[in-house]
């Protein structure tokens, strides 16, 4: 579900109309995310880090609401949740796209996000779905960047969110792992990327 957003009494009506005429109006930020925690918690419950990490970052989104704005036909949709759309490895080098829907219970996210991503696993297409309520994830865990950047299409008016994980790295016994924010303008400002940050760090401490 959708609602739409009345541009003449938003508060962001001038900084939606200049950012949306941007070529580029997308931009990041790269940061190092303390993993020590939610680490210890996937390894004890025998879960997916990769996974853990999606949900508590979707978990993040659905209550920063710059992150569940959208722009469609010029005009701009507030979605009542986001969900997930990731690159997943394949084991002969290659990588697929999987659709995971957003679930408040962990353990049910877990269940059905793992079977959607062995299906991808052992699938060879590269099909991506057509939603818009879904920001766009990929893991890089060979390397502990510092900074990304994305492939793009002109002719492909993306608004979602784009996060991406690195490589987790330990020192001392603290375990921290680079993530990249890529955010629309004209939808999301720096205060909400901080909102965003701070919130997604503060439920991979939670257990």
């Amino acid at each position: 579900m959708k609602q739409k957003v009345d541009l003449e009494t938003w508060v962001r009506k001038e900084h939606f109309n200049l950012f949306s005429t941007f070529d580029e109006p997308y931009y990041g930020v790269t940061v190092n995310i303390d993993c020590t925690k939610a680490y210890r918690y996937v390894k004890e419950k025998g879960m997916s880090f990769f996974l853990y990490s999606l949900y508590q970052s979707l978990a993040a989104a659905q209550v920063t609401e710059a992150f569940r704005y959208r722009i469609e036909d010029g005009e701009v949709f507030i979605y009542d949740q986001i969900d997930a759309g990731s690159t997943i490895g394949r084991s002969n080098g290659t990588f697929g796209f999987v659709h995971l829907l957003y679930a408040a219970d962990l353990t049910s996210f877990m269940k059905n996000a793992s079977r959607e991503v062995e299906q991808v696993k052992n699938a060879d297409t590269l099909v991506r779905s057509p939603a818009n309520n879904v920001i766009r994830f990929s893991s890089l865990p060979w390397i502990n960047f510092t900074s990304i950047s994305h492939a793009g299409n002109s002719l492909f008016k993306d608004t979602c969110p784009k996060i991406s994980f690195g490589k987790m790295t330990e020192n001392n016994g603290r375990r921290t792992m680079p993530m990249s924010v890529h955010v629309h303008h004209a939808l999301v400002d720096g205060l909400h990327v901080g909102q965003f940050i701070d919130c997604f760090q503060a439920l991979m401490d939670q257990h």
